[in-house]
């Protein structure tokens, strides 16, 4: 067996057994696996990303004990979803859980694959998060169709959605990422230049999965991703990382140019051009 078959098979080990401990708490409705660790793109450091679908909230003491054993834990997390991490006290393997109400991640899918509603920037990542996780526990049955559910065609509608709200924020509106960071390099503000610039990549990536009618993966190994859709702006990995590099000096706003020019480019042989209008 390869090392990275053997981290594989430790990894779901890991999730099942962790499954089963929370298969028990009352509130909980399913228990899925996803992340990284789903995907072939996990390494050695990628963490075990289970996600647990609640009816009501799980009380601590519950967590805590479900993680007991572990050399370090931080439970009753809330910075982003409510979760919990720690590292296993079995294996060393990193487990990050992350708590869902069942009505929650139904809106959530509701608002992309039924409204249709853009969000600047990562508008399509739960939808994506459900369909690639892997069930481990299904209480009553809820999990099943709510993945079916996500195996739908790309909406059009999204599509032109998603081009609509985030393509005009790179350089085209007057308070666009792009102008704010010509201010920024203007008043030598790197602080701010990095953060407008990461807030644009967001909002191409999410331009550039909706014109592939694809759910946006999320924040990580956004490149090998895109590598897999049918178009892309040409070079565009080379523009993508001289951007990134370019944080730093006084090039950056020229290699943004070049990489909107691009994607401007792909939005004309697609025939979204007159998205840029609306």
């Amino acid at each position: 067996m390869t090392e990275a078959a053997h981290d594989r098979e430790e990894a779901l080990s890991v999730a099942e057994r962790l499954a089963r401990r929370f298969a028990a708490p009352p509130q909980v409705e399913a228990v899925a696996l996803a992340g990284s660790r789903t995907l072939e793109f996990a390494d050695e450091d990628s963490d075990v990303d289970l996600y647990v679908y609640v009816r009501e909230d799980i009380p601590l003491d519950v967590r805590t004990e479900i993680a007991a054993g572990s050399p370090r834990a931080e439970i009753g997390n809330a910075t982003w979803e409510p979760g919990d991490e720690w590292i296993d006290g079995e294996t060393g393997v990193a487990v990050d859980v992350m708590y869902r109400h069942v009505r929650w991640i139904e809106e959530q899918l509701d608002r992309v694959l039924v409204r249709h509603e853009a969000s600047v920037g990562y508008s399509t990542c739960f939808w994506y998060n459900v369909l690639h996780s892997q069930p481990l526990f299904d209480h009553t049955g809820w999990f099943a169709p709510v993945q079916w559910s996500a195996q739908v065609k790309y909406p059009p509608e999204l599509r032109r959605a998603i081009v609509a709200k985030n393509w005009p924020l790179l350089r085209r509106n007057q308070s666009s990422y792009l102008h704010q960071i010509e201010l920024a390099v203007k008043r030598n503000d790197p602080l701010s230049v990095n953060h407008r610039v990461a807030a644009l990549l967001a909002s191409y990536f999410d331009v550039l999965f909706a014109v592939n009618e694809l759910p946006h993966p999320g924040e990580k190994r956004l490149l090998q991703h895109a590598a897999r859709c049918a178009t892309t702006p040409r070079e565009m990995d080379r523009q993508v990382r001289e951007v990134v590099a370019a944080v730093g000096d006084g090039n950056v706003v020229g290699r943004i140019h070049e990489l909107v020019d691009g994607l401007e480019e792909l939005l004309r042989r697609e025939g979204l051009g007159e998205e840029r209008h609306d």
